[in-house]
C-alpha cells in the first residue's frame, strides 16, 4: 500500500511541478539548445530532418559561439534559422516582380538559410547561399548595431540581454524613426519558447530522479 501510495504522489509531483528559480537561473547549455532545434522547430518536424539540416544546426551553434553571445539568448541563430528558412541553405522568398529583357519575372529577394536580401552581399562580400558566410555576417550586423543601440534605447551596459536584443531587433527590421528600441523579433519568441522547454524538462527530470529515489526506500508489502 505505501508503494502504492508513493507511485500515485510521484504522478502528482509530474504533473503539478513548476520551475525552482535555481533551475530558471542555470545557464542554458548549447547541447540543450540542439535538441530543441531539432525537435521543436516549426519550418523542419522532426520527420523532416535531414543530415544536411543537422549540419546546419550545428553550424549556426559554432558561429554563434564565436560572437560570445549573452547566455540568456543561446540559440538567436539557429532561431533565425529555424524561423527564416528551417534549416535550408538553398531556400528562397520574398519575391518580387522585376523587369528583366522586356519581361516581367518574379524574383526571390530574400536568399539562404537566413532569408539575406542583396545588400549583404554588396556590404558584407558574402554569398548568401553559403551558409557559412550569411550566418557570420548575420551575426556580425547585429554586433555593428550594439553600440548605437545603446546609446539610443538608453540600454545600461550591464543589461546584455536588452542590448542584444535591441540590436537584434535593429539589424533584422528596416530602419524606423524613433528607432525600435521597444520591439523584439519574432525569432525571439521561438528562442523564449526553446528555453522555457529546457527549464520545464530539466525540472520533470529533477522530480522524476527526486520521487524514484523515494520510492525505493519504500519497503513492498502492506
Amino acid at each position: 500500500m505505501k508503494k502504492i501510495t508513493a507511485l500515485l504522489a510521484l504522478a502528482v509531483s509530474l504533473l503539478t511541478a513548476q520551475p525552482s528559480t535555481a533551475l530558471a537561473k542555470s545557464q542554458i547549455s548549447y547541447e540543450e539548445i540542439l535538441y530543441q532545434a531539432t525537435n521543436n522547430c516549426h519550418n523542419r518536424k522532426p520527420n523532416q530532418m535531414t543530415s544536411e539540416h543537422h549540419d546546419m544546426i550545428r553550424l549556426m551553434i559554432s558561429i554563434e559561439k564565436s560572437f560570445e553571445v549573452p547566455a540568456q539568448l543561446r540559440g538567436m541563430l539557429v532561431a533565425a534559422a529555424c524561423s527564416e528558412s528551417g534549416y535550408s541553405p538553398q531556400a528562397k522568398g520574398d519575391y518580387r516582380d522585376r523587369k528583366r529583357r522586356n519581361k516581367i519575372r518574379r524574383v526571390p529577394m530574400a536568399i539562404g538559410i537566413l532569408q539575406q536580401w542583396p545588400w549583404y552581399e554588396k556590404f558584407y562580400k558574402i554569398d548568401r547561399l553559403d551558409p557559412s558566410q550569411a550566418a557570420d555576417a548575420w551575426m556580425k550586423h547585429i554586433v555593428r548595431q550594439l553600440a548605437p543601440v545603446k546609446k539610443r534605447c538608453r540600454i545600461s551596459s550591464t543589461d546584455k540581454r536588452r542590448l542584444w536584443v535591441a540590436a537584434w531587433v535593429h539589424a533584422i527590421r528596416a530602419p524606423k524613426e524613433g528607432g525600435r528600441c521597444r520591439e523584439t523579433p519574432l525569432h525571439y519568441k521561438i528562442l523564449k519558447r526553446w528555453h522555457r522547454s529546457i527549464v520545464k524538462e530539466r525540472k520533470f527530470e529533477e522530480t522524476l530522479n527526486h520521487q524514484s529515489e523515494e520510492v525505493e526506500e519504500y519497503v513492498p508489502g502492506c
